[in-house]
């Protein structure tokens, strides 16, 4: 069978769906937008929100997943991706490429983005780091 019909079609307004607690960061809120449904499992795309501030950061890990993009809605952060410190604003995206170890350490309180991520189950994994990272500011 064709791919796209494997798929379904799937619209989710606003209020369909909330942000809620319990993704994979406990310092972050999700919400769902429904593709994880309607790709059977192949996708996931979900809204991300700073829900406190940046303590210890995401750690040095990497995803297992053959594909993940971060865009930026509103606010920044900054990651180190390997040894390089990436400043991501609002607009920006970023391609995450399958095993590169990156660690969020810093974010601003109305940080949002959005995350598409295939396969939607992918997994992190806690990775030694290539160096050491900068301290977050503390929230105002």
């Amino acid at each position: 069978m064709d791919t796209i019909l494997q798929t379904k079609f799937m619209h989710v307004k606003p209020g369909d769906t909330q942000y809620v607690e319990g993704g994979l960061r406990d310092f972050f809120v999700y919400r769902d937008l429904g593709i994880a449904e309607a790709t059977h499992g192949k996708v996931i795309a979900q809204l991300v929100r700073a829900n406190a501030a940046p303590e210890a950061g995401t750690g040095w890990h990497v995803h297992a997943a053959e594909f993940h993009i971060v865009y930026m809605l509103k606010g920044w952060a900054k990651f180190m991706y390997e040894d390089q410190e990436t400043l991501v604003s609002a607009g920006d995206c970023v391609h995450q490429a399958p095993g590169i170890r990156h660690f969020l350490f810093d974010y601003s309180p109305d940080m949002e983005y959005l995350e598409v991520v295939g396969p939607a189950d992918f997994a992190s994994v806690g990775v030694e780091g290539p160096c050491t990272v900068p301290q977050p500011a503390p929230w105002a």
